[in-house]
């Protein structure tokens, strides 16, 4: 199977989607087939030994938006591919999946930005419907659309989406493991941030005004507690005056080794963004085994049972986090508990099983297809 992977992001930007294509990238040529990568940027013409080719784009927020042009197309017709894979759909990914509609090539689009949400957060709600009626058209011109969660399929179900089934997304089960706290450069991690003993309060991912990581400030002052925020993106700076001297420790982008180990440090894990769609660093805290708090809305609602493994606090409630975190903080036998909790709700999310899920998901998206008799 000749499989062509298009994402609105990759390398060296890091995040949701950018890992994602990833590992899907990877599953699929170890099993054997063809697999390109289309995408603004990349770290080369290579990842891996899997082909990667960049198209041309416009910088927007720090980002490299792809845009909808005829190298695409021509790249497209030199490949000849099987399936198409679109990561995140926005203006190359809709041109990428018009193509493969018109060319009867199976396509299978996932659904991982809530873009209206975005413009909401960005002061550019009025463009909503607008907006919605882009998703729509996009994303019915896909064989098959995977949302992350139910929730995410009902919500595209109601705009008027069709072809719809769930996928979500894998965690590495080996790297992100409660084993890891005891290592020794974990305990360095905590002596470093840690050096009085406090509990740890952290977060990771990017650091962009839809994350509301400047909710952090309501836990600032909890007694017998320090803050670590890891990433980077466009907010850093704003985030940066924000906070009181010495309240919070920004530590960048990890990756690897270092970011397994910071999760492993971690007594709680906390997001505050209200439009996730999935909530990916959610889920690698679960199979670190650390304690969750998140709110109750959009993809966090699927990834925590409440009480159970996790804590989902009331979005409407200014005071609902910082009682949750104080809570967990408080109760180190809950921590632990939950804790477990969560390494065992994501026992059957390997990226090896999620995307096991993905190769069943491209074989319905070829059956519907039928693709005309070669002359």
């Amino acid at each position: 199977m000749k499989l062509v992977i298009v994402s609105e992001s990759f390398l060296p930007q890091l995040n949701g989607v950018t890992n994602s294509v990833i590992r899907v990238a990877r599953h699929q040529r170890d099993l054997g087939h063809d697999v390109s990568i289309v995408a603004p940027t990349r770290p080369g013409p290579e990842f891996e030994g899997i082909p990667v080719h960049v198209v041309p784009s416009i910088p927007l927020v720090k980002f490299a938006v792809g845009i909808p042009s005829l190298a695409l197309t021509n790249l497209l017709d030199r490949i000849g591919p099987d399936i198409m894979h679109v990561a995140s759909p926005f203006a190359l990914g809709a041109q990428a999946l018009a193509y493969a509609q018109r060319n009867s090539i199976a396509s299978v689009a996932v659904y991982q930005t809530d873009i209206a949400g975005y413009l909401h957060r960005y002061g550019m709600a009025v463009a909503k419907p607008m907006v919605d009626r882009f998703v729509v058209n996009t994303h019915n011109a896909a064989t098959v659309t995977l949302a992350p969660t139910p929730i995410a399929r009902d919500t595209l179900t109601e705009l008027g989406v069709k072809n719809l089934a769930v996928w979500g997304r894998g965690v590495d089960l080996e790297g992100f493991h409660p084993n890891n706290r005891f290592a020794d450069d974990a305990v360095a991690f905590r002596q470093k941030h840690a050096p009085n003993g406090e509990r740890l309060i952290g977060y990771v991912g990017r650091l962009a005004a839809e994350k509301q990581v400047d909710r952090f400030r309501e836990l600032v002052g909890i007694p017998n507690t320090r803050i670590v925020l890891i990433g980077d993106g466009p907010e850093r700076a704003r985030l940066r005056s924000l906070f009181p001297t010495n309240s919070v420790t920004f530590l960048g982008s990890l990756s690897g080794r270092e970011l397994q180990i910071a999760y492993a440090a971690m007594d709680v894990f906390v997001h505050f963004g209200t439009e996730e769609t999935f909530g990916q660093t959610i889920q690698e805290a679960q199979a670190a085994g650390v304690s969750v708090v998140a709110p109750r809305s959009g993809g966090p609602i699927h990834l925590i049972d409440s009480g159970v493994d996790g804590i989902l606090f009331d979005v409407g409630v200014p005071e609902s986090p910082r009682i949750a975190v104080q809570h967990l903080i408080d109760d180190a036998e809950l921590r632990s508990r939950m804790g477990e909790a969560g390494r065992r709700r994501v026992l059957g999310k390997s990226w090896e099983a999620v995307n096991d899920e993905l190769t069943h998901h491209y074989d319905v998206a070829r059956a519907r297809v039928k693709r005309p008799a070669l002359a």
